[in-house]
């Protein structure tokens, strides 16, 4: 599912820049995605756009404490809470993303979920919104080129 991910994040300026799903996932099958990965990606694709409808997204001067349910730490992992407190307190994930980029996370079910799984969910969320992190943070965010392709 990452790799689509990587892929729509590489290929796609917005959301909105993507064609529909029947012609998307005619695409993404053709580029030799599995028909699984491409369904289980759009799936996800569909929760984070609902969490961006609801109003999830940035909003300046809104701080809070996250408290974790012990099931959000043992999905995400230690290494994973780790960066998303370190982007909290950097100032450059305003909680209504960090809930985004929870829920989402917490979404792929499985645990722990890796710091390079994790970074990818950031970006979506950030791809979701229309808004690019800033330049000293994107830094944080790209993958080792020899784990992924985000250039």
């Amino acid at each position: 599912m990452f790799d689509v991910l990587v892929y729509l994040y590489e290929n796609y300026w917005r959301p909105d820049a993507c064609p529909d799903n029947e012609q998307l996932t005619r695409k993404l099958s053709a580029v030799g995605f599995e028909t699984d990965e491409i369904h289980e990606a759009l799936s996800w694709l569909q929760g984070l756009a609902v969490s961006a409808e609801s109003g999830s997204g940035s909003q300046p001067g809104q701080h809070s404490m996250r408290v974790y349910l012990p099931s959000e730490l043992e999905l995400l992992g230690e290494e994973s809470v780790g960066f998303i407190s370190f982007l909290d307190s950097a100032g450059v994930l305003p909680a209504p993303m960090r809930e985004m980029v929870i829920d989402r996370a917490t979404a792929i079910g499985t645990g722990p979920l890796s710091l390079d799984d994790l970074k990818i969910i950031v970006l979506m969320v950030f791809w979701s919104l229309g808004e690019e992190p800033d330049a000293l943070i994107l830094d944080e965010l790209f993958v080792a080129p020899e784990d992924r392709l985000i250039h």
